[in-house]
């Protein structure tokens, strides 16, 4: 058996659970601070590979061998590697208190309701839209993605947030929980000793009593009604289009996507209620405050440009997927600036025929795999004598080009 021990935050290491081990596995710190058997090897963990090399070697030898971690090993921790290694059969996992748990308990806030990612050796893009989509976040930080880079992150996000720097938790001496701003949070150099980070709405810091921890539940509905969002003249994406825009986007929690010549901004709505960060460009004043309207209206926040495309996405993030609703003659030229920054997908809605060869040539001068349909659905309208007719829709043509998956997964990461 390997006995996977989490120190907790200031917790004591129980003695017992390194007594007798032959090999200890831990960081520096934990093996300084632990009561270890003088005949025991000790190795510092730095490459992983290694030490799981030298614990199989012990394990083959039937000797015993101990793991030091911090927190809940199981929680985002070693656990993981060493069950894909050695099997979970072979593991005894005495845990402690994660940092998340006991930032929370600083705070006095509950957290089943929190959302937890890690920045630890990943890219921080992802930690960054869940916190521009979620109002109660935790990020497990990490080299290069600390409080100062997710602060300068979200420095420009839209919506409230504070940023809540725990550090050295369970050290009496050094244990350090600040709040500031995430401009503040970008300014300032913060150390090694940073154990997590939370994103939080200062409004939405007490949420309604869950069911289900986690992130909330997705939406019971999508693709909704027009008269679900303030429009001008009719002027917006009809549910049918956006029912089959939403699909080829995917949006999701953790990805970012773009909604250009957003009107009313219904994708945009809808995409942030499917979960992910949304931003939305439009050039016109009116239809800037309706998007925003429109996001208060259904909870969701959205970041909305004021703006013409292409040039106004040069100072974005790069998207995970893209809408296009707008353009004019502009839209060649969106369509490839677009393609040339989206990591997944980008989908064109175009009511002009003529406007379908130049958009689809520049999907595919990107790499795209590219594909369309066109849509005309007839609804049900009512007649005098209670009958019904159908009323025909405007035909849309929808284009979606979808990076190769090979190229898409190394985007991503």
């Amino acid at each position: 058996m390997i006995t996977v021990v989490g120190t907790g935050t200031g917790a004591p290491l129980p003695a017992e659970a390194v007594a007798g081990a032959d090999l200890v596995v831990g960081a520096r710190r934990h093996l300084a601070a632990a009561r270890l058997p003088e005949e025991a090897e000790r190795i510092v963990l730095g490459p992983l590979a290694p030490a799981l090399d030298a614990i199989e070697r012990y394990l083959d030898k039937g000797r015993r061998v101990a793991v030091l971690a911090s927190g809940d090993p199981a929680f985002f921790g070693i656990v993981r590697a060493l069950a894909e290694r050695f099997g979970p059969e072979r593991l005894d996992v005495r845990p402690g208190v994660s940092s998340v748990a006991t930032a929370f308990a600083r705070l006095g806030l509950p957290w089943d309701d929190a959302v937890v990612v890690s920045a630890h050796g990943r890219a921080l893009r992802t930690a960054v839209q869940v916190c521009r989509a979620r109002p109660k976040v935790a990020v497990l930080t990490g080299p290069g993605a600390g409080p100062a880079e997710l602060g300068a992150a979200l420095a420009g996000a839209p919506g409230e947030r504070v940023l809540v720097v725990a550090r050295g938790l369970g050290d009496p001496e050094h244990e350090r929980v600040e709040r500031v701003t995430p401009a503040e949070a970008a300014g300032r150099d913060w150390g090694t000793a940073v154990s997590v980070v939370l994103c939080l709405d200062p409004a939405a810091a007490l949420g309604p009593v869950r069911t289900v921890a986690g992130p909330q539940p997705g939406p019971s509905a999508w693709a909704l009604e027009e008269s679900a969002f303030a429009h001008r003249d009719s002027m917006i994406t009809k549910f049918e289009v956006r029912a089959l825009a939403l699909a080829r986007l995917g949006p999701r929690l953790g990805d970012l996507v773009w909604d250009i010549g957003s009107g009313s901004g219904s994708v945009a709505v809808e995409c942030a209620r499917l979960g992910a960060a949304v931003t939305a460009v439009e050039k016109t004043a009116d239809g800037v405050a309706r998007i925003r309207a429109n996001a208060t209206a259904h909870g969701v926040e959205v970041q909305v440009v004021h703006g013409m495309a292409p040039d106004a996405l040069a100072g974005l993030d790069e998207p995970d997927a893209v809408f296009i609703g707008g353009g004019g003659r502009e839209l060649p030229a969106i369509v490839t600036a677009c393609a040339r920054r989206a990591r997944r997908a980008v989908v064109v809605a175009m009511a002009a025929l003529d406007r379908v060869p130049a958009a689809r040539e520049a999907l595919v001068a990107a790499g795209f795999g590219c594909d369309g349909v066109l849509l005309q659905s007839s609804r049900l309208a009512p007649l005098p004598g209670d009958v019904t007719r159908l009323a025909a829709t405007n035909p849309v043509f929808l284009l979606w080009g979808t990076r190769p998956p090979a190229r898409s997964e190394g985007v991503a990461q």
